[in-house]
């Protein structure tokens, strides 16, 4: 039996995209080799606080990475340090960075960035590379080992929609506004594997699956996992939780770091206790996350329980019921109702992005 490590004990860091755009245009700007150039003449190759800058599918984006962290204090000061180290080398090169999940303006055709993994997906995907300009939060938790990982996945599956819904980042594409709190995931959703996983027995059923999937052309020959909202790492014992798309403050960061932590805690606790996953179907969960990219939280969601319609603040708030256990032993309850509240009371950023635009303000940093 898996030992389940206390709830402090439980690491997490957390991945960030974001898209360049001029400074006084404010369009899109293919400069991600510029910035990551203007990072390294100012910083060791090892990093230190925010850890170095990386490349991303497209030039017009750049991710940054925190540290493992142990508690979300020291997540928030990662987080601050890595938008703050991007936004000064963004600066040097004379663009910045944009927190949304797609980009709001009409813009030409992108360019896909030159390695080796990239130019492969743009020849097994075409034109979906090119279009695929999204802007992703991702979460990766530490666990025993990779059994429990894919063990652990099996208890997310109803609660990705919730994580998306209080994270919804990017309505508008091109200009328009989509009528959707989320975008990226309609977009990312054309993307074969690009879903709530499904449930997998072992991890080598879920190695068997990927094999298979990269056998059969559906996956590059190179790729080392599948794309799921939801995944295990294929070299770290992890789970990588990558269904948000990424938030405009810190603070909501911080929020998707701390329910991911506490459902991945509470997973791995009945995972011990040999308690079963829920038996949600596949087009039950895909209904679910559509409709939270359709509303976020300021419309209806499938309950992650009972799977009726109910108003999108009694999911979430039945996710903090579901973690309440987890957070209360790590320390994090406060901050994190706190947080969930903020949202719940003002909006995601897709509203805020929707309060704010005008056709005559030029679009900004976030």
């Amino acid at each position: 039996m898996v030992a389940v490590p206390a709830a402090g004990e439980v690491t997490l860091g957390v991945e960030e995209e974001f898209l360049l755009l001029d400074a006084v245009g404010g369009n899109p700007v293919g400069g991600g080799g510029d910035v990551l150039d203007a990072d390294r003449a100012r910083h060791r190759p090892d990093g230190g606080p925010g850890r170095a800058l990386q490349r991303e599918l497209l030039t017009t984006m750049v991710e940054t990475a925190t540290a493992v962290c142990t508690d979300l204090a020291g997540l928030r000061a990662e987080l601050a340090a890595a938008r703050d180290r991007l936004d000064r080398a963004a600066r040097k090169t004379g663009l910045r960075p944009l927190a949304s999940g797609t980009a709001p303006m009409a813009a030409p055709a992108r360019t896909v960035t030159p390695t080796r993994h990239y130019r492969q997906m743009a020849r097994l995907y075409g034109r979906l590379t090119d279009e695929t300009e999204t802007c992703g939060c991702h979460v990766h938790v530490g666990v025993p080992d990779r059994e429990s990982a894919v063990a652990v996945l099996n208890h997310l599956r109803p609660w990705l929609p919730v994580l998306l819904a209080l994270s919804a980042n990017s309505p508008y594409h091109q200009g328009a506004d989509t009528g959707h709190a989320s975008w990226r995931a309609l977009v990312l959703s054309r993307w074969p594997t690009h879903q709530i996983p499904p449930r997998f027995a072992s991890a080598e059923q879920y190695d068997r699956t990927v094999a298979a999937l990269r056998r059969t052309g559906v996956l590059p020959s190179r790729a080392t996992n599948a794309y799921w909202f939801a995944r295990p790492s294929n070299h770290l014992p992890t789970v990588e939780v990558r269904v948000a798309d990424v938030t405009p403050s810190v603070d909501e960061a911080v929020l998707q770091g701390g329910l991911t932590r506490a459902l991945v805690t509470t997973a791995l606790d009945a995972v011990v206790r040999g308690r079963p996953a829920p038996r949600l179907p596949d087009h039950a969960a895909g209904a679910a996350l559509w409709t939270a990219a359709r509303y976020g939280v300021r419309g209806p969601a499938l309950h992650p329980v009972t799977g009726d319609l109910v108003p999108a603040a009694e999911a979430v708030r039945a996710l903090l019921d579901r973690v309440r256990p987890a957070l209360e032993a790590s320390g994090d309850e406060a901050e994190v109702r706190d947080l969930v509240e903020r949202v719940l009371a003002h909006g995601t950023g897709a509203d805020r992005q929707r309060r704010r635009a005008s056709p005559d303000t030029p679009w900004t940093a976030l």
